[in-house]
C-alpha cells in the first residue's frame, strides 16, 4: 500500500512539473491541453527570439519526443557492455554541454536546466536567432534551421548535411511536423491565450 501511494505521489509531482511526455505527440492542441504551461513558454520564446511556436515544438518532438531526461543511447563495448554515450546531448532540446554553456553565459541563466521546458524552448529560440544572424537562414524555414541546429553552424557551412540520408529524413520530418503543428495551433490557440482569471483587458497580451 505504501509503495502504491509513493508511486502515485511521484506521478503527480512529475505531472505537476510538466515532465511527463504527452499522450499524443502528433497534435499540438492535445500537447498544450495536457501541458498548457508549455504554450506559455513557447510563446515567450517566440516573442523573444522570433522562432514560431510550431517550429520550436517540432524541434523538441524530433530531438527528445518530449522526454525531459532524454540522452543518446550508450555505445556497446565488445557488442554487449554498455559504454560511453556518443555526445553530451541531454534534455528536451538535446543541447550539448559546450553550446549549453554558451547559452547560459549569454543569457545569464546559470541555474537554467535542460530538463526544464521553459529553458529548453528559450534555448531553441536563442540558437535559431544565432543561426539567422550567422547563416542568414529564415526563422520560417524549419528544415534549414534544423540542419544548422543538428550540425552546428560550422558544420552547416561545410555542408556536412549533404548526402546524409538519415539527417535529410529527420529535417524533412521536422518541416512536416512544423507545418502540421502550425495548422493545428490555428484552430486552438485562442483557448490557451488569456486563460487565467486575471488575464483580461490590459492584463491580457495574446
Amino acid at each position: 500500500m505504501r509503495a502504491a501511494v509513493t508511486v502515485t505521489l511521484a506521478t503527480l509531482l512529475l505531472a505537476g512539473c510538466g515532465t511527463t511526455p504527452p499522450d499524443r505527440t502528433d497534435n499540438l492542441c492535445h500537447i498544450f491541453d495536457q501541458h498548457p504551461r508549455w504554450y506559455d513558454h513557447a510563446r515567450a520564446s517566440e516573442k523573444e527570439w522570433g522562432t514560431p511556436i510550431a517550429t520550436q515544438m517540432a524541434f523538441i518532438r524530433q530531438e527528445s519526443s518530449f522526454r525531459h531526461d532524454a540522452r543518446p543511447p550508450r555505445t556497446r563495448l565488445l557488442g554487449f557492455i554498455p559504454w560511453r554515450r556518443p555526445s553530451t546531448a541531454y534534455g528536451f532540446a538535446q543541447a550539448q554541454n559546450p553550446v549549453w554553456g554558451e547559452y547560459q553565459d549569454e543569457r545569464g541563466t546559470l541555474f537554467s536546466r535542460r530538463t526544464n521546458m521553459k529553458h529548453a524552448l528559450d534555448f531553441v529560440g536563442w540558437y535559431n536567432q544565432n543561426t539567422h544572424d550567422r547563416l542568414g537562414i529564415s526563422k520560417n524555414n524549419p528544415r534549414q534551421l534544423y540542419l544548422a541546429y543538428h550540425e552546428g553552424h560550422a558544420g552547416y557551412r561545410r555542408r556536412n548535411w549533404e548526402h546524409n540520408n538519415t539527417l535529410d529524413r529527420a529535417a524533412n520530418r521536422v518541416e512536416r511536423t512544423a507545418i502540421q503543428y502550425d495548422q493545428q495551433l490555428q484552430t486552438c490557440e485562442e483557448r490557451f491565450q488569456c486563460r487565467r482569471f486575471w488575464e483580461v483587458g490590459p492584463f491580457c497580451d495574446p
